[in-house]
C-alpha cells in the first residue's frame, strides 16, 4: 500500500485525511520535517510515497492526477508530492536538503523543531534545482492550493465547490485528438461507459478483451456468409469498437495505465481488424467468391500505412532545427477548424475505417467492402505520404543516433544483411544521401515485380530476392539519418508482404491466400511489436529472434526459393509451417516480455498518438 506522510497537523473540518485513504494511501502524520523524514525512511524504497501539506484544499481529482499516475517516477501539484521506485533516491535527497535548511532537529531530541510549514513545495523547489524531471499534471480549473490564512482557505474552499469535478474527470478522459467519428458519435457516450466500469471494479485490461472477443464473435458472424451474418457483424464491430474507446477512457479516468495494457491495446487493435478481413474472406467464400486476396492486399495496405507514420515519427521526434514551411503551413491550418475534422478523416482513423467497413458488410459483399477499403486507404495513405515527402524535403532537421537507431531496427535486417553490412559498409559511406531509400525501392521492385509478373515456379523471383539481399545491405549499411531515410523500413515491408501476396495469388490453387494471409499476419505482429517496443524506450526485440526468424530479407528469399522448388500445393503447406512457426516464436517472445516488464513495474506508457 502506498504511504502519504501528511505534514503538519490538519486544519478543522479539513477532509484531507479522507481523501488520501480513498485514493490508497496509508496515512501518516508528521509534525515537523525532521519526523516526516523518519517516515520517509520507513517506507519500504519500492512502493510509492507522497508528502501532502496538511493545509492543502483542492479537489480530490487534483490530488489524484498529481499522486496516482502510475507514469511519471516524481510528480507533484501545489501542496503535495509524490515518488515511486525510481524517483525514491531523489526525493530521499530532496527531503534531507529541506530538513537541514529547515533550522534543527526534532524536539525529541532536544533542538528546536525543524519547519514544517510548506515542506512538499519546499522539497519539490530542492528537485528543480537538482535537474529533476517532474511531472506537474495540467489541472485545469481544478484547484489545489495550500491557503496561508482562514480567509484564503474560505476563498479555495468556494473555488472548490464552484467546480463540477466529475463533468472535468469525464472530459478529461477523453482523449484529447481523435477522428471525426470517434469524437462525435462514439466519445458523448463511451466516456459513461468508462464510468460505470470504474464504479464497478473493471480494469481497462478487462474491457480491452472485452473488445477483441467482441470482435472476434463479428469475424465469426461475418464468417457465416448469410445476410443476417453480415449485418450481427457490421453491428457488432461497432460495439467493439465502442468497447475499445472506453479501455482508454477508463484508464484515462481512473489512472490505471500500465505496460500490459498499453501493449494489449495496440496489438489487440490489430488482431481485431485482420481477424475481421479473415471472417469477410470466409462468408465471401461460402457464397462462392475468392477475396482471399483482397484481403490479403487490404492487411498488406494497413501495415505499410501504419510503418510509414512510425518511421516518420521516430525519425523525426527528436531531430534538432526541426521546422519546415510545409509544417507551418499545416500548423496555421490548424487554427481553422473545418480543415482540422476534414484532415483527420481524409487519414481514415480507425474510427472513420471501422465505421465503413461496418455499414458496407451490412449492406453489401465482402468484395465491395475490401475493394471500397482498399480505395479509401490507399487515398489516404497517398495523401499522409506525400505531406511527409514534402516537409523532409523542406526541413532542415539534424538527426540523432537515436533516430537512426530506431529505423534500423524498424527496418528488421537478418543474418544476412549483417553479414553483407561488415563488407559493404565502407563502398556505402560513399554513396548519395538519397541511396538508402533508393536501393530499399529498386530492392524491393526487383523481386516483387518477377513475383507477379512470371508463373508460378519461375526462377525469376529467386534472382530478384538475391538482387534484393544485396540492395537491403547497403541501404542499412550506414546510419540512417537522410531526409528521405524514413522510408527505407516502409519499403521493405510492402517488398516482404508484397512478394508473398504475389507469389500466392499466382500459385492458384485453394488455400494458398490463406495461409499467405496467416504468414503476413504473423511477421506483421513483429513488425508492430518492435515498434511498440521502441515507443516505450525498452529497445529492438532481441536480435536472437530476429535472426530465427531470418530477418526480412531472409524471409523474403525463403518464400521466393520455396515457390520456385515446389508445387503449388507443396507451396501452400510450406507457407503454412512457415507461418505457424513465426507466429509461434514471435508470440512467445513478446507475451514473455511484456509480461515481465509488467512484473518487474516498468514505467507504464500510455501513448495517445495518431489515431490508428
Amino acid at each position: 500500500m502506498p504511504t502519504a506522510i501528511l505534514t503538519g497537523q490538519p486544519v478543522p473540518g479539513s477532509s484531507i485525511e479522507d481523501d488520501l485513504r480513498s485514493l490508497g494511501f496509508d496515512v501518516r502524520t508528521a509534525v515537523d520535517a525532521a519526523a516526516a523524514e523518519a517516515l520517509l525512511a520507513r517506507v519500504p524504497g519500492d512502493q510509492r510515497v507522497a508528502v501532502v501539506d496538511a493545509g492543502f484544499v483542492g479537489h480530490l481529482h487534483a490530488l489524484r492526477l498529481g499522486l496516482t499516475d502510475p507514469r511519471f517516477p516524481i510528480a507533484a501539484v501545489p501542496g503535495a508530492v509524490t515518488a515511486q521506485g525510481a524517483g525514491r533516491q531523489a526525493l530521499t535527497r530532496a527531503m534531507a536538503r529541506e530538513t537541514t535548511a529547515g533550522g534543527g532537529t526534532s524536539p525529541g531530541l532536544g533542538g528546536a523543531p525543524t519547519v514544517v510549514a510548506g515542506l512538499p513545495d519546499r522539497i519539490v523547489s530542492a528537485l528543480d534545482a537538482d535537474g529533476t524531471e517532474v511531472h506537474r499534471p495540467e489541472l485545469g480549473r481544478l484547484v489545489a492550493a495550500v491557503p496561508v490564512d482562514p480567509q484564503a482557505r474560505n476563498e479555495a474552499r468556494q473555488a472548490v465547490a464552484a467546480v463540477d469535478e466529475e463533468a472535468i474527470r469525464l472530459k478529461s478522459a477523453v482523449k484529447a485528438r481523435d477522428g471525426f467519428f470517434t469524437t462525435f458519435f462514439i466519445s458523448p457516450y463511451s466516456r459513461y461507459l468508462a464510468r460505470w466500469c470504474a464504479r464497478r471494479g473493471l480494469t481497462p485490461n478487462q474491457v480491452t478483451t472485452a473488445s477483441l472477443l467482441t470482435a472476434l464473435i463479428a469475424a465469426g458472424c461475418a464468417a457465416t456468409g448469410t445476410r443476417g451474418g453480415f449485418v450481427a457483424a457490421g453491428v457488432l464491430l461497432i460495439a467493439s469498437f465502442v468497447l475499445d474507446c472506453t479501455d482508454g477512457q477508463l484508464a484515462r479516468y481512473s489512472l490505471q495505465y500500465s505496460t500490459l495494457g498499453a501493449w494489449l491495446d495496440a496489438t489487440f487493435d490489430r488482431a481485431k481488424e485482420y481477424a475481421y478481413y479473415a471472417g469477410l474472406a470466409l462468408g465471401a467464400a461460402r457464397g462462392g467468391d475468392d477475396v482471399w486476396a483482397l484481403a490479403l492486399g487490404a492487411m498488406v495496405l494497413q501495415t505499410c500505412r501504419h510503418v510509414v507514420d512510425f518511421s516518420f515519427n521516430e525519425a523525426n521526434h527528436d531531430a534538432t532545427a526541426n521546422t519546415s514551411p510545409t509544417a507551418a503551413l499545416s500548423d496555421r491550418l490548424d487554427g481553422v477548424g473545418w480543415t482540422v475534422w476534414v484532415r483527420r478523416m481524409i487519414v481514415l482513423p480507425i474510427g472513420e475505417r471501422w465505421a465503413m467497413i461496418a455499414v458496407l458488410t451490412a449492406a453489401t459483399t465482402p468484395r465491395i467492402t475490401f475493394l471500397v477499403l482498399l480505395i479509401g486507404c490507399a487515398f489516404a495513405a497517398a495523401y499522409t505520404t506525400a505531406g511527409r515527402l514534402l516537409r523532409s524535403v523542406t526541413r532542415k532537421a539534424t538527426r540523432t543516433d537515436r533516430a537512426a537507431r530506431a529505423l534500423a531496427d524498424l527496418a528488421d535486417s537478418g543474418p544476412l544483411t549483417e553479414a553483407l553490412t561488415r563488407i559493404l559498409r565502407r563502398p556505402a559511406r560513399r554513396l548519395p544521401g538519397i541511396a538508402a531509400p533508393a536501393l530499399a525501392l529498386l530492392g524491393g521492385a526487383a523481386v516483387v515485380a518477377p513475383a507477379a509478373l512470371t508463373g508460378f515456379g519461375s526462377p525469376w523471383p529467386v534472382a530478384g530476392a538475391l538482387v534484393y539481399v544485396l540492395t537491403s545491405a547497403l541501404a542499412v549499411a550506414r546510419p540512417l539519418k537522410g531526409a528521405l531515410d524514413w522510408l527505407v523500413p516502409p519499403f521493405f515491408r510492402a517488398a516482404e508482404y508484397g512478394t508473398v501476396l504475389a507469389l500466392a495469388a499466382r500459385a492458384e490453387v485453394n488455400g494458398v491466400l490463406p495461409a499467405a494471409f496467416g504468414l503476413v499476419a504473423a511477421v506483421a505482429y513483429h513488425h508492430y511489436d518492435t515498434v511498440y517496443r521502441i515507443r516505450g524506450n525498452a529497445g529492438a526485440p532481441p536480435a536472437r529472434l530476429v535472426r530465427a526468424i531470418g530477418g526480412q530479407e531472409g524471409r523474403t528469399l525463403l518464400v521466393t526459393v520455396l515457390a520456385a522448388l515446389l508445387t503449388a500445393v507443396q507451396f501452400k503447406v510450406a507457407l503454412t509451417a512457415l507461418a505457424v512457426l513465426v507466429a509461434v516464436l514471435v508470440l512467445a517472445e513478446s507475451i514473455r516480455f511484456w509480461v515481465a516488464s509488467h512484473l518487474r513495474g516498468e514505467p507504464a506508457v500510455h501513448d495517445e498518438g495518431e489515431p490508428a
